[in-house]
């Protein structure tokens, strides 16, 4: 009788997480996000606009299990090891000139951001960092092609617009120009989003207010 007692105290400390041989919830995995900033696409001149409030029929992950629709937001969660990675793909390989503006929210890890001018599975990245970097970087495969500080704490929206427009990659964080850089290895390609872990090792990131609009 004494152990059926014990019973219910060990539930409340331990989880039926624990009890069934797996290690306790991370609560920051499962942790709220702040009310996402909405914003209208433009009338004209959009190649895309997704909310995500009818789930990912346009996008294709590289991976199952990591990409989802929580709440009307796009997530993303890796496991908790260092150096995985995991990409969602939407848009056409045919497109040129073109703007992507989206908002990003970090819960758990550092990196985060998109690949614009994507062909088969490489492109143009550019990663908005968090932690001890706070910074946003721009680069092709393991080539660096700029980098600027730029304050992003986690648990924080900010919104990332990317503008490529011939050889020219223009980076804003939050409306304040962060790159300009020119590039001519790529002229045309979709756009992706990243999940990455890291060296810090964990990874849940949430995007929204997708929007890809014509440059002429």
């Amino acid at each position: 009788m004494r152990t059926l007692h014990l019973v219910p105290g060990l539930l409340m400390m331990l989880g039926w997480a624990a009890l069934c041989g797996a290690a306790p919830a991370d609560p920051e995995r499962f942790a709220t996000p702040p009310p996402v900033p909405r914003f209208a696409p433009p009338a004209t001149g959009v190649l895309l606009a997704d909310d995500f409030s009818a789930g990912l029929g346009r996008w294709t992950a590289d991976r199952d299990s990591v990409w989802s629709v929580w709440r009307g937001m796009l997530r993303a969660d890796l496991p908790d090891q260092k150096q995985l990675r995991s990409l969602l793909y939407g848009g056409s390989e045919d497109w040129r000139d073109y703007a992507l503006d989206f908002d990003v929210c970090m819960m758990r890890g550092v990196d985060k951001g998109a690949i614009v001018r994507v062909q088969g599975g490489a492109g143009v990245g550019i990663d908005l960092r968090g932690g001890t970097y706070q910074d946003v970087v721009m680069y092709v495969r393991e080539w660096p092609l700029g980098k600027a500080s730029a304050t992003n704490a986690n648990g924080v929206w900010q919104h990332v617009r990317i503008e490529v427009r011939g050889e020219r990659y223009r980076v804003l964080v939050n409306g304040q120009l962060r790159l300009d850089r020119t590039d001519a290895r790529r002229a045309q390609g979709r756009i992706a989003f990243a999940a990455y872990t890291g060296g810090a090792g964990r990874c849940t990131v949430y995007y929204d207010n997708v929007i890809v609009t014509a440059l002429e």
